[in-house]
């Protein structure tokens, strides 16, 4: 299994221009760190209008800096939104191949639908998003390979072309990046491969989206150019040197304020997100990103909810005080969330490692947690777990440092 990491690029609080500079430039020395550790990728998102939630709105330009910084860490982009409002398929194919180029074939080519926050803020019409992203995976590689590109389709016309440059790579793999069983079933039949999020959520529910992506490969579309079968998990991981100084890194209440700060942001209903979280289903199988906000108001947010995380959740978005010890203790049932110190991160990575996840996408900062917070988790994960993890045998069941 591959580490990764998954960078949103947010500060969970008021920011001002000055902060927003101090933000980028810390991801970019994380990412040294990261480069230097052995781990394998770096995952920018992008998001537009978000705030303090992301300020990765123009990854492409992060990842330029990322492959003229760094030797071996690949680039990933999670994910260009594919909507042809917001991005073109000919300046994704053009901007793409850029950064292969100047990392010397280390682009990892990651797309999403967007979410609702986007669609308003570019006008697209909700119905567009889906046929225009399985038409850019089919576009990519022919537009990466021909010397003269053309295509003609009832989603996108484009007349004969030379796209230049060319990936050092033939063809970049490319993900979806995904959250619903729809989108892995869709992914496995475009062949491309799928990154999926937990946000909370327990590993058995995420992980049947690694069954559904295997279905939808059993009926691929012919002529794939480059099929990619890779399958990854996004998750919240801070490893601190031990289980008193994961809670007093308050950690666990950084990763409520993520789950706390994203209905808002991204313009979906909290009460869906609290669903899956409690394993429920979402009705007409969405997922709970992809809800539109409107006409649906919250449910009354009980500061004495029975689900522990939901309790702890419940009294961070209503203000409350929060008890860093219970909240770390809440979080530490969630098999998906990997907070503690290095023997129990370890435990939890491994049971993606054993389910056969084949990349854990890492995402190390976020919420208040500090620059030297987040370099130094990303340090110790990449000294005392990573080599055990990343191995290709069987990795050792117990924590090999266990005891000391």
């Amino acid at each position: 299994m591959f580490l990764d990491i998954f960078s949103e690029m947010q500060r969970a609080q008021r920011w001002t221009s000055a902060s927003e500079a101090i933000v980028i430039r810390n991801a970019l020395e994380q990412a040294k760190i990261a480069d230097d550790l052995g781990y394998n990728c770096w995952w920018s998102v992008e998001h537009h209008g978000a705030g303090e939630f992301s300020l990765s709105s123009t990854p492409e330009m992060f990842n330029v800096a990322l492959a003229m910084s760094t030797n071996r860490l690949r680039i990933g982009h999670s994910g260009v939104l594919t909507p042809f409002q917001i991005n073109h398929p000919i300046r994704v194919a053009e901007r793409a191949a850029f950064v292969d180029v100047l990392s010397d074939g280390r682009l990892e080519m990651g797309l999403a639908r967007s979410s609702v926050c986007e669609w308003d803020t570019f006008g697209v019409p909700k119905e567009d998003t889906q046929p225009q992203f399985d038409e850019l995976t089919r576009m990519l590689p022919k537009m990466w390979s021909d010397e003269s590109f053309s295509w003609e389709s009832n989603v996108i016309s484009v007349p004969s072309v030379s796209i230049v440059p060319k990936p050092v790579q033939k063809f970049p793999r490319i993900w979806c990046m995904g959250m619903s069983e729809e989108g892995a079933r869709t992914a496995g039949r475009l062949g491309v491969g799928f990154i999926g999020t937990t946000v909370m959520e327990p590993v058995a529910k995420t992980l049947k989206l690694m069954k559904v992506f295997a279905e939808g490969g059993q009926r691929r579309e012919e002529e794939v150019a480059a099929p990619n079968d890779g399958f990854g998990l996004f998750t919240f991981v801070h490893c601190a040197a031990s289980r008193q100084a994961a809670i007093d890194s308050r950690a666990a209440e950084a990763a409520m304020w993520y789950v706390n700060a994203a209905p808002g942001v991204l313009k979906f209903p909290r009460d869906r997100l609290l669903a899956a979280i409690r394993s429920e289903a979402i009705p007409g199988g969405q997922s709970w990103r992809q809800a539109s906000v409107e006409g649906e108001a919250d449910p009354a947010c009980d500061p004495n909810d029975p689900h522990p995380v939901i309790r702890q959740l419940n009294r961070q978005y209503l203000g409350m005080a929060i008890d860093p010890e219970e909240a770390y203790e809440a979080i530490t049932h969630v098999d998906s969330v990997i907070i503690g110190d290095a023997e129990a991160c370890y435990d939890k990575i491994l049971k993606f490692k054993e389910a056969g996840v084949e990349r854990l996408l890492c995402l190390q900062q976020f919420g208040q947690l500090s620059h030297e917070q987040v370099c130094s988790s990303i340090r110790r994960v990449g000294e005392e777990i990573l080599p055990y993890i990343t191995t290709a045998e069987a990795s050792p069941q117990r924590y090999p440092n266990r005891g000391l």
